[in-house]
């Protein structure tokens, strides 16, 4: 048990999807997981652990940004061994190629700065995913033929953002989408010498001004989740 998390030793598997709404969380636990079962309630922040096809798996929520997500892969990684740690959220189109539905996977991050940005002084450290698990994510959603981008992505510090002069420029510079814990979850995994990706589904457009219906949602996420739980046990 950890200060934010009450599961027991041995309760986290040591592969563990992390999104950022607890209650997608229990969504996909019970949706894609066998015999889940609930194993972290502290404030609200929901875990789950199971199996799928025989691998267990644990699915955590992380809370929105990227303090909190920091919080909890932390404490996955240092207390309870987690060893492959894959965000799976949503995100907003940055590109015109990029439409909504379509699956986001985060090769490297952007970011104005993050909770580790006092680890590294004046360096600026390039957050990155691991490489096996990008290739098996990129390979999965191939074979699902789900409508798929690999690249750049922007950690955001802020969702109410007023900078439309910074979003121009990462436009013009390729970043293809915006959401907000990314960069950290790749510092900190790096830090530990452990696995991490972020796969993500485009639920709103910046440059369109187009958003997905709240019903739409949850059905466009599960090739999200599925091919996050292909990616891990490839």
């Amino acid at each position: 048990m950890t200060i934010h998390i009450g599961a027991k030793p041995g309760d986290i598997a040591e592969t563990v999807l992390m999104p950022g709404d607890p209650l997608r969380a229990k969504w996909a636990a019970e949706t894609f997981l066998d015999d889940p079962v609930c194993v972290n309630e502290v404030r609200g922040m929901l875990g789950f652990t199971g199996t799928w096809r025989g691998n267990r798996v644990t699915i955590q929520g992380s809370g929105m940004g990227m303090p909190s997500l920091s919080i909890y892969a932390n404490e996955l990684i240092r207390d309870y061994g987690a060893k492959t740690l894959i965000r799976i959220g949503s995100c907003g189109a940055m590109q015109e190629k990029v439409a909504l539905r379509d699956i986001v996977i985060g090769m490297s991050c952007t970011s104005m700065s993050t909770p580790s940005r006092g680890f590294f002084r004046e360096l600026n450290f390039a957050p990155c995913a691991d490489y096996g698990l990008l290739a098996a994510a990129v390979a999965a959603a191939g074979a699902k033929g789900t409508p798929t981008h690999c690249g750049n992505i922007y950690s955001a510090d802020v969702f109410y953002d007023e900078r439309p002069d910074l979003n121009e420029q990462m436009t013009r510079h390729g970043v293809l989408a915006v959401e907000m814990e990314a960069a950290e979850l790749y510092t900190v995994a790096a830090r530990f010498g452990c696995r991490a990706l972020a796969i993500l589904t485009v639920s709103d457009h910046l440059l369109r001004g187009e958003a997905l219906p709240s019903a739409d949602r949850q059905s466009s996420f599960g090739d999200m989740v599925e091919i996050a739980l292909e990616s891990a046990f490839t």
